[in-house]
């Protein structure tokens, strides 16, 4: 048998995560890996950062390669280790912690490093940059306490950094040097539309800005500009330009000139050494894009399964904007040259701009604002620089209206090349999506996602993916087909409690044996799901399995990313008292508690919690009177209230006092997800109810009650679902709605969510228009609290907490499932 070849990997970014996943796909026995990544982590979508920081993902959605995927190919992984020498003679890596290991062949993916403008108070407390997972965390960080924010530079990066910002509350202000965002990658008219967009989003912009200095004593403070401007900054985020990391390479002897400089087969000027990604030079050019290091990623894997004649001869580059509701594309060179004509199509109504640069009848340059879904048609001819004669007098108006018949989109298409790109965060071609449809059966959208990661990523190729999905599958393709509730099995969420009640099944192993579960004991999606089913199907005849709960359920907290919890205990409708005060503030002293929160549900969060103190602070707690505010559950977390009469002369109704009865009644009750409410004294809002699960709106004379709010990654106001006259018809239909949707509701499924999916006027037909149906549910709901407020954890608290944890077999999973 062959003794395996050593490869060593130095970074473990997008470029080298390629170049295994190419290797690795058929050739697992050749190569023996070892990864050194400075970063603590595993592989992860750089380019979906900009989602993270505006709320819209978060890290665990936009890891590529996770721990599994590591130990399935046998490659080592060390976390945290920067390497500071390479000895080419020995042909060893040495990292800072003083670990060597020696190579047969070695991968150069150092990436690239931000620039940082040299101007005074540039290394002030609170001025970050914006490259890593890292820099997202302080910005996020900065967020939650810090007021303004100020983004030098109106490139890709900078923007998306401002629209984060934004998202997450603070004022944004952008500085840019040259007259128009984005100068790289758009003309003048489309930088334009761009900062009109900025502006209407209240991000203020301004351009032909030059910074003279950062401000500040202890911590950053203000931008002042050359002409003198201040700019109030609490957070100043540098995204100025990247250069690339060659300074390693340098010291080992390695030519380099602005980059690593690699051939067409991606070696150094040492053959046994490879390079990829943002260090790299080649052919005189550096690249920032993932798409050209895709490109070298694939010839580097080809090199190193045997394939010599694998070479690679540059890229042609795209550029498209990852800030939701901004439609932009570019690519080539559309500067105004002699020699040169275009093609321009403006819609002042639509914000739609498109321009096209010719020369000798080929297109060289393409930007696209408002209406991009030509974007891949274009970026094709461009790269195949075809003769555009015969669509000269169309070609503004896209593939559809190309020749002498309009396509319909799907035949469009079709008709693009095989390697016509559709995901350029994921350089997945059409040929690639198609031949994965093809070969491995694929129905559903998620299917060729999970296979070739096209539209996985920033989701703007998503309609392009959907059209070949239908192009390929033909008539037997159905867009709406139902998702499978895991990988476990291929039934839904709405056939597995539909079977629930109809076999009878009143247990995990029984639903598992029944609907012929693919698995042996199912998966950390669908336990915690059938859980809830079973729970809510069978109130006093199923026994709740806790360990098919995720940890922080399990033990009333939610786990932080340092390890240890965050405590809230119920304060009523936002309500406390001297002695509750107390008790809290003694626990922060016993357990040196380091951080404590006021949240935006008007309770007290005690952050920081050690694992082995959760069950003595929840006892002393709980000696006070306190109870789980189940900041963690998918159930009641708050009732936000106002002072209502009590104290505002604008109260019509006591809003304090229905909140607690309301909190009260719901309390301790299992939902498909989190359940939060509100209950505003006027139509003022001021506990902004119009933005909740359920809110109450006291007026004059009775009650608004509205449904279907959300204040998160998706923001929505409510329904108005009905007026009522008292008190306890508020309570009825509470308990009515909460039950219908415990019912109804998909688990993870919000009140909103399910609303749109069943219909507003189908839920009101059956707890407005049938007085019969909303009290039943309201009784069922009641007789469900009896077995849901049951709680192990409550009974170790008040008489066992002196013991330590014991060992729960899946807190892993499930840890990392939440």
């Amino acid at each position: 048998m062959t003794a395996k070849k050593k490869l060593v990997v130095i970074g473990n970014g997008m470029a080298p995560g390629r170049v295994l996943e190419t290797l690795y796909a058929d050739d697992s026995a050749a190569w023996e890996t070892v990864i050194f990544n400075a970063e603590p982590r595993v592989n992860y979508n750089r380019i979906m950062l900009s989602p993270v920081l505006s709320g819209e993902k978060s890290y665990d959605d936009i890891i590529i390669h996770d721990e599994t995927w590591y130990q399935t190919h046998n490659i080592t992984l060390h976390k945290g280790q920067k390497i500071t020498a390479i000895d080419r003679a020995a042909q060893t890596v040495t990292s800072e912690s003083g670990l060597v290991e020696s190579y047969d062949r070695l991968l150069i993916a150092t990436g690239s490093s931000p620039f940082i403008l040299p101007v005074p108070g540039k290394d002030l407390p609170g001025v970050v940059t914006y490259r890593d997972l890292d820099d997202v965390n302080a910005m996020l960080e900065a967020a939650k306490t810090q007021k303004h924010a100020v983004v030098i530079g109106g490139g890709l990066l900078g923007l998306e950094a401002a629209a984060g910002l934004k998202a997450q509350g603070m004022t944004v202000t952008v500085l840019h040097l040259m007259p128009t965002l984005m100068e790289r990658q758009l003309d003048a008219s489309a930088g334009y539309l761009l900062e009109r967009e900025m502006r209407r989003r209240d991000i203020d912009v301004i351009t032909k800005a030059n910074t003279h200095a950062l401000l500040g004593e202890d911590k950053v403070e203000a931008v002042k500009l050359d002409d003198g401007r201040e700019i109030p900054a609490d957070l100043v985020v540098m995204a100025v330009g990247i250069r690339p990391n060659a300074a390693l390479a340098k010291e080992a002897g390695l030519a380099v000139q602005r980059g690593l400089i690699v051939n067409d087969q991606m070696e150094t000027s040492d053959p046994k050494i490879f390079a990829v990604g943002e260090c790299v030079e080649h052919r005189g050019l550096c690249y920032g894009l993932v798409a050209p290091l895709y490109e070298m990623a694939t010839t580097i894997a080809s090199q190193l399964k045997g394939d010599k004649s694998a070479s690679y001869t540059g890229s042609v580059t795209s550029t498209k904007l990852k800030v939701t509701g901004v439609d932009l594309f570019s690519a080539g060179d559309f500067a105004e040259e002699e020699g040169r004509e275009e093609i321009v199509l403006r819609d002042a109504a639509q914000s739609i701009y498109k321009r096209l640069v010719l020369k000798d009848n080929k297109i060289i340059g393409v930007v696209l604002y408002g209406d991009t879904g030509d974007g891949p048609w274009f970026f094709q001819l461009l790269k195949d620089q075809t003769d555009i004669s015969d669509l000269r007098e169309t070609l503004i108006f896209g593939q559809n209206f190309a020749g002498s018949a309009p396509l319909d989109p799907m035949a469009a298409v079709a008709a693009l090349p095989d390697e016509a790109e559709i995901c350029g965060c994921n350089g997945i071609s059409k040929g690639m999506v198609v031949q994965a449809i093809t070969e491995k059966g694929l129905t559903r959208l998620d299917d060729v996602r999970a296979h070739t990661k096209a539209s996985s990523s920033c989701g703007s190729c998503t309609g392009q993916v959907e059209k070949l999905l239908a192009a390929t599958l033909g008539q037997s393709y159905n867009p709406n087909a139902v998702k499978p509730l895991c990988g476990c099995t291929d039934l839904d969420h709405e056939t597995v409690r539909q079977e629930i009640f109809a076999q009878k099944l009143t247990s995990i192993p029984a639903v598992m044996q029944a609907l012929e579960w693919k698995s042996s004991c199912g998966c950390a999606k669908c336990r915690p799901a059938l859980n809830y089913y079973l729970l809510s199907s069978w109130p006093g005849i199923y026994e709740d399995d806790y360990q098919s709960r995720f940890i922080n359920e399990r033990v009333h907290a939610n786990i932080q990313k340092d390890g240890t919890f965050s405590v809230v205990p119920r304060m009523w409708g936002g309500i406390t008292n001297a002695n509750e005060l107390r008790a809290i503030a003694d626990v922060v002293d016993k357990y040196n508690i380091p951080t404590v929160k006021v949240t935006g549900g008007q309770r007290i969060d005690l952050l920081g919690v050690k694992k082995e103190d959760l069950l003595p602070v929840w006892a002393d707690l709980n000696a006070a009177g306190m109870v789980s505010g189940h900041a963690y559950s998918k159930g009641l977390r708050t009732v936000k209230t106002c002072v209502g009469t009590d104290w505002c002369r604008f109260g019509t109704q006591d809003s304090t006092g229905l909140g607690i009865k309301l909190e009260k009644l719901l309390w301790g009750s299992w939902t498909p997800h989190k359940l939060k409410l509100a209950v505003t004294g006027c139509p003022r809002n001021c506990a902004e109810a119009t933005c909740k699960d359920i809110g109450v709106v006291c007026i004059d004379g009775g009650y608004d009650i509205h449904i279907g709010g959300a204040a998160g990654m998706q923001v929505r106001e409510t329904d108005l679902l009905c007026h009522v006259k008292s008190e306890a018809e508020v309570l009825e239909y509470a308990a009515a709605i909460t039950q219908l949707y415990r019912r109804q509701g998909h688990y993870l499924e919000r009140i909103y969510k399910w609303s749109q999916r069943v219909g507003l006027d189908v839920i009101k037909a059956t707890l407005v228009d049938d007085a019969k149906s909303r009290q039943a549910l309201a009784a069922d709901f009641e007789y469900s609290q009896k077995f849901d407020r049951h709680d192990p954890w409550a009974e170790r608290v008040q008489g066992k907490h002196r013991h330590q944890f014991t060992p729960l077999r899946d807190d892993t999973v499930l840890e990392a499932a939440e």
